[in-house]
């Protein structure tokens, strides 16, 4: 499939769009998870996408939420000392780069600490804003991070064209009202705008009046 969008600024998630690090999260996800006895194929179907916090709170629904928030805390460190395997997505250091003069930024569920791991694990460099975990309250798929960006770059969200993989991830750039690029293998299952393999589908192309994303 060849498309091309008229886009004014661009927001990227980061696991599973900007860096494979699925090897890592599934396993410490498994390994919390097994003391449960939950159903790992549930687990990881959860997971990809949410704050740790979020993830347990429907994993475990009886559970007190303060466990969650400390037990999240903890992932989150385990998972930023953790980078064995995480490499960048192909295409993702070109597509960075063409983006460098254009507004763009990170909109993840990370916090900073994790996203400066995995980013700096894969050996690419950080956009100037990114939206982390700290930066809001509600975790995808809630709109918030994306509009948050939006808003902060100056472009209202129909200009913007959102790269995301996970379900809650699509969930959320589509709620902002953006258009969305699923990417990967499975992202199209999830019915973003377009769907990609990964990020060397994608050329950017300069206009007077924003940037060009050409797909295919």
């Amino acid at each position: 499939m060849t498309a091309t969008i008229l886009a004014r600024a661009v927001l990227l998630d980061m696991d599973g769009t900007l860096v494979d690090s699925t090897a890592v999260v599934e396993r410490l996800w498994l390994e919390w998870a097994k003391p449960h006895g939950l159903d790992p194929q549930h687990v990881l179907e959860v997971v990809h996408g949410r704050q740790g916090h979020q993830s347990m709170a429907i994993l475990l629904p009886e559970r007190d939420h303060a466990i969650n928030l400390v037990e999240n805390q903890e992932m989150l460190a385990r998972e930023s000392g953790d980078v064995d395997g995480v490499v960048a997505i192909g295409g993702a250091q070109r597509l960075l780069a063409s983006l460098a003069k254009h507004p763009h930024a990170i909109v993840t569920s990370a916090n900073v600490a994790l996203m400066t791991a995995r980013m700096d694990a894969a050996g690419l460099g950080i956009p100037d804003l990114a939206i982390t975990a700290e930066s809001v309250s509600a975790s995808k798929p809630h709109p918030e991070g994306f509009l948050k960006a939006a808003s902060l770059l100056g472009v209202e969200p129909a200009g913007c064209v959102v790269f995301e993989d996970s379900p809650a991830g699509i969930q959320a750039g589509l709620a902002a009202g953006m258009i969305v690029i699923g990417v990967g293998p499975l992202a199209s299952v999830n019915d973003p705008t377009y769907a990609v393999d990964d990020l060397t589908q994608i050329t950017i192309i300069e206009r007077e009046d924003g940037f060009e994303l050409t797909i295919g």
